[in-house]
């Protein structure tokens, strides 16, 4: 082997070994935007109650910190949570991790998934990157396929138009 391959090969199989290690028998989903907005907009649009109603069509309440209890509630006066879950990790204003899991399986760890929301700056915009992981099958993932990049794009038009979008994007039929 040339003396100039090894650090090459070696760089490889530590990427393989990482990648391995990374894989899971449970599907995610990785979405990334990019929004001209600062990561302190970005954060308060993702906590708070009023602005996730106003660009998601429900309220995202808790007090977002590690441990808490978070609810998904409608916002037509109902008060029904559509999903639940705990903070895992809170680190204003540039990660936010979270479980996710409908009402009647709040109390079965094994079928909550876990949403991270990673804000990073670059000069005058944010790269928001949503990965959506332990996922409980490819049914929960087409889901999520469809209902993240909806939701994003709304908060995206909210925080750079001061508007969302003139309907709401979840309701765009699929070809």
């Amino acid at each position: 082997m040339d003396k100039f391959e090894r650090p090459r090969l070696s760089a490889l199989g530590a990427l393989k070994r990482r990648a391995e290690e990374a894989v899971t028998d449970k599907p995610s989903f990785v979405y990334v935007t990019y929004i001209a907005s600062t990561p302190e907009k970005v954060w308060e649009a993702l906590t708070d109650a009023d602005l996730t109603a106003a660009y998601w069509g429900h309220r995202n309440e808790s007090d977002w910190r590690p441990g808490s209890r978070w609810a998904h509630v409608r916002t037509d006066g109902s008060g029904v949570e559509d999903v639940v879950g705990r903070v895992v990790e809170s680190k204003p204003p540039t990660r936010l991790v979270a479980t996710w899991a409908a009402p009647a399986e709040e109390d079965r760890e094994d079928r909550h998934s876990r949403v991270t929301f990673e804000i990073q700056p670059y000069e005058d915009i944010v790269r928001l990157t949503v990965v959506h992981e332990d996922l409980n099958d490819e049914g929960e993932r087409s889901q999520v396929g469809a209902g993240w990049p909806a939701v994003l794009s709304n908060l995206k038009s909210l925080l750079e138009t001061g508007r969302t979008l003139p309907q709401e994007p979840w309701l765009v039929p699929s070809p």
